[in-house]
């Protein structure tokens, strides 16, 4: 029997990751936006602990977001913040910025933590000097493909994340350009309304969908846009799915395997959960008998918005950006 990867999730709330959890996720990235980039619900460090006296029992690690760009006044607040998040149980932090790895050498001696420095966490190189650094584990660019992200594996002692499915962000500005948009055009609405020119009704398009952005060579592909705290983000127009081809993942022993679960639904999160889990149970059972069987997509493909195509991502293709 193959040693199992681990099964790693996000989740928008104490509720969500004990269903996830039933689903079969062996460990969860939560968080708080003043800390953490995109993530899928807002966890305080009373609902960190929440969620490990939740998740201990059943031996399923707490990993917590740590991986915003720090400016100085959020870089002070770091040492308290990190004897809270260790003091609550958590298992590990992830974080890109040098200064949340300072502050922990001082303040959470034994918290571990994962490198990800987003689409710059493209070398084994880089990864290796992290882990000289002190870090245990290393989150791959999503933009590598698979003969990068095996190359990676054999040349580094760190343990070894890929994402494996969800959407991925393609652009981040500090500023909330939504808002700053939506302001402009109220004020530019009312104006004309006085005039009694223009209709009314153009700024609030398909909002119940959630806001997204199309280009014009590319009418057909909607980009999701997720705006919080630290600004703005435009994410992919598809959802990466390497469930068809996990084995590969598998067979070079990657670490850890994360669906990422924002701006998704609990039903679609769990479906995805219960698919991945099935895979890689089932090839670690036997990995000289596997074979993949195309209804195990079914699950996912039922809650597959059809306007997001389930794709690859760049696992199958020669460049890196």
């Amino acid at each position: 029997m193959a040693a199992k990867p681990e099964l790693l999730v996000t989740a928008a709330s104490i509720d969500e990751l004990i269903r996830l959890m039933d689903a079969g996720a062996d460990a969860f990235l939560i968080g708080e936006a003043r800390y953490g980039l995109r993530l899928a619900g807002s966890f305080t460090v009373e609902s960190i602990k929440q969620a490990v006296e939740a998740a201990r029992p059943r031996g399923v690690k707490i990993y917590v977001a740590v991986n915003n760009l720090m400016d100085n006044e959020t870089a002070a607040m770091l040492p308290e913040y990190l004897k809270q998040v260790a003091a609550a149980g958590a298992d590990a932090v992830v974080f890109g910025d040098p200064a949340v790895l300072m502050a922990a050498r001082t303040a959470a001696p034994d918290l571990k933590l994962h490198w990800n420095a987003e689409m710059t966490s493209t070398s084994y190189g880089t990864a290796n000097f992290w882990g000289r650094k002190g870090a245990v584990r290393v989150v791959l660019a999503r933009e590598l493909n698979m003969e990068q992200v095996i190359e990676t594996k054999a040349n580094t002692a760190l343990e070894v994340q890929v994402q494996v499915h969800g959407m991925t962000n393609i652009y981040h500005s500090k500023r909330s350009l939504v808002h700053s948009y939506a302001d402009y055009q109220s004020q530019t609405l009312s104006a004309q309304l006085q005039d009694n020119s223009a209709p009314a009704g153009h700024i609030a398009a398909d909002q119940e969908r959630g806001l997204y952005l199309i280009e014009v060579e590319r009418p057909d592909e909607r980009y999701p846009i997720y705006e919080d705290d630290n600004g703005t983000h435009i994410m992919s127009s598809d959802d990466i799915c390497m469930l068809e081809n996990l084995h590969e993942l598998l067979e070079a022993g990657i670490d850890s395997f994360k669906i990422e679960g924002i701006l998704k639904s609990p039903d679609y999160n769990e479906a995805v959960v219960r698919s991945y889990r099935k895979v890689i149970d089932l090839y670690c059972e036997a990995p000289e008998l596997y074979e993949f069987e195309e209804q195990w997509l079914d699950g996912i493909r039922a809650l597959q918005d059809p306007q997001r195509e389930l794709s690859f991502g760049f696992f199958f293709k020669e460049q890196v950006y």
